[in-house]
């Protein structure tokens, strides 16, 4: 016979993670919502070690702080409840939405607070289907592919979703979105949080340009569904927002047909302002002009062939190698791609590829070719070992984005590609430098870039042992100094600051505007507080902004 007062081990494990949570947070059990008070929460968040230990690590491996808590969600009725849940408490506690992790200062921790674990809403039926005329009914997680008279194509996909699973999940019904990432195994939210560029963004804007709608939990705990017309502060707001206003649990993105090859080529470069130049020519070519253009930097120590792609044969390699040598060790690339459709002749696209490089500059003999799926080219850089589950306690991302305006990259070249870059005597990795178009930028957007019409971005990739991550830090402040000093109006991608003045200075124009919808959307500055934008006691320094 069971004995009647005997408490499941399951309930003694509910009552004590929220005992633990009613003296961590100081919880007023009469504010709590009813699925709090019985355990749905308490349930779901775990203090294990594993748990913390992977919550207090990312991609960087350069900051580590340990939540309280990490939340494992299997709804977004979950998030809803735990940030009700802080704006409930006497003394709020700091919640974080994290991904995959691949942020590099720790953006995505919470020190002494709670780690939603977005990827846990993965564990739960996706939809992937096409519906015409879809409506956004009881959305929770997955992706779903529709079609709609007035939107066209497009893809409800909730945040917790990887880019590669879009991929997979569009392609399926021969439609794509038209902004990536170079890497896509990063979720939804999290580049949506930031901007998400790559070589198409030239022609098609970050991946925030090409949302149509966004569910998100803000600050205060609401639900709300926003778009361009409806509540379009808060989408504007979220959009590169770097989680400071909500937890994105939905983005409708943009689809078109989907293109079924790639025509990727390279090209070499001794000359700065010819990479430049042919890069620009490219960008601004109306008719028949390339899909994806990416330039990058080739040094001793940043190789042709390096984790982000293997697209060089040995005999390439040698011949690159041999240039070096007669170059002071650096070399310019500009990589760009066509995209093709299988019906389509092949005599019609390696014309329209000719016409795209006959007048350019490149140096003779050295162009490199491929014709691959677009499968193939939109997933060339493999899965990290990261996010296969390896251990990454030896290996440190001290990585720099920026982004430069066009008019100084020549002063930019001289001073920090040429003198500080190709100087440094530790082998690194990809070195990116291409343009992008600000008209396909939104302003009303948080994200911030230069205001030029075409600026650079700046993408040091470096990898390194843990015990060497120091020395790439010099080398990244060196490189911010020396902009300082000749007065380079560079903006941060993926922004890394610690101090309030460098905030201020990052947002410019936007930083009021900024802060007053931190004020509205999360008053108890409870989101993100990895970003070290706000810190609790803010509510008060901004109530009178």
């Amino acid at each position: 016979m069971t004995n009647p007062h005997h408490i499941p081990s399951h309930t003694i494990i509910q009552l004590i993670i929220a005992c633990y949570l009613s003296t961590q947070f100081h919880i007023n059990d009469a504010l709590l919502p009813n699925k709090i008070q019985s355990f749905d929460i308490a349930s779901k968040l775990k203090n294990d070690l594993e748990s913390i230990t992977k919550a207090s690590t990312d991609h960087g491996n350069l900051i580590h702080d340990k939540p309280s808590s990490v939340l494992y969600p299997s709804s977004i009725d979950d998030i809803v409840a735990l940030v009700k849940l802080s704006n409930n408490c006497s003394s709020p506690f700091t919640v974080s939405a994290k991904g995959c992790g691949h942020s590099v200062r720790g953006q995505a921790m919470s020190r002494s607070g709670v780690v939603i674990d977005m990827t846990s809403l993965n564990k739960h039926d996706h939809k992937n289907n096409m519906n015409n005329d879809a409506k956004n009914e009881n959305y929770d997680s997955g992706i779903r592919v529709s079609w709609s008279s007035s939107l066209g194509y497009y893809a409800d996909v909730g945040g917790e979703q990887l880019w590669i699973d879009v991929l997979r999940a569009t392609i399926e019904h021969g439609l794509a979105p038209l902004s990536w990432t170079d890497y896509l195994y990063l979720t939804v939210g999290g580049t949506l949080s930031n901007g998400g560029i790559s070589g198409q963004s030239f022609l098609h804007g970050p991946q925030i340009s090409n949302v149509l709608e966004l569910d998100v939990v803000t600050g205060k705990g609401a639900f709300v569904t926003c778009s361009e017309h409806i509540n379009s502060e808060l989408f504007f707001a979220v959009l590169g927002g770097l989680g400071q206003f909500g937890i994105i649990t939905r983005a409708r993105i943009v689809l078109d047909k989907a293109p079924t090859r790639a025509k990727w080529i390279r090209l070499l470069y001794e000359d700065f302002t010819m990479f430049t130049s042919d890069q620009e020519t490219l960008i601004s070519t109306v008719n028949n002009g390339p899909d994806y253009v990416e330039g990058s930097l080739i040094t001793d120590h940043s190789p042709p062939n390096n984790w982000r792609s293997s697209f060089y044969s040995h005999a390439h390699q040698s011949k690159i190698h041999s240039l070096l040598k007669n170059n002071q060790g650096l070399l310019y690339s500009i990589e760009l791609v066509k995209y093709y459709h299988d019906d389509q002749s092949v005599s019609t696209i390696d014309e329209e590829i000719h016409s795209l490089l006959k007048d350019l500059n490149f140096i003779p003999g050295f162009i490199f070719k491929k014709d691959v799926t677009i499968t193939e080219f939109l997933t060339r850089v493999a899965r990290t070992d990261n996010e296969k589950g390896s251990s990454v306690q030896s290996q440190a991302h001290p990585w720099l984005n920026l982004f430069v305006p066009k008019s100084r990259i020549h002063d930019f070249n001289a001073g920090v590609l040429v003198h500080i870059i190709a100087r440094h005597k530790q082998t690194s990795g990809p070195i990116l430098f291409y343009p992008l178009n600000r008209k396909k930028w939104d302003d009303r957007m948080s994200a911030v870039v230069p205001d030029e019409d075409i600026f650079y971005t700046l993408g040091l990739l470096h990898s390194c042992r843990v015990d060497e991550s120091e020395d790439f830090d010099r080398l990244n402040n060196k490189i911010m100094e020396f902009c300082e000093k000749a007065g380079i109006r560079i903006k941060q991608y993926l922004p890394h600051y610690k101090s309030k003045e460098d905030w201020a200075k990052h947002f410019g124009d936007k930083w009021k505007i900024f802060q007053e919808r931190k004020l509205k959307f999360d008053p108890e500055m409870i989101l993100s507080p990895g970003q070290k934008i706000f810190n609790y006691d803010d509510r008060i320094v901004y109530s009178d902004v």
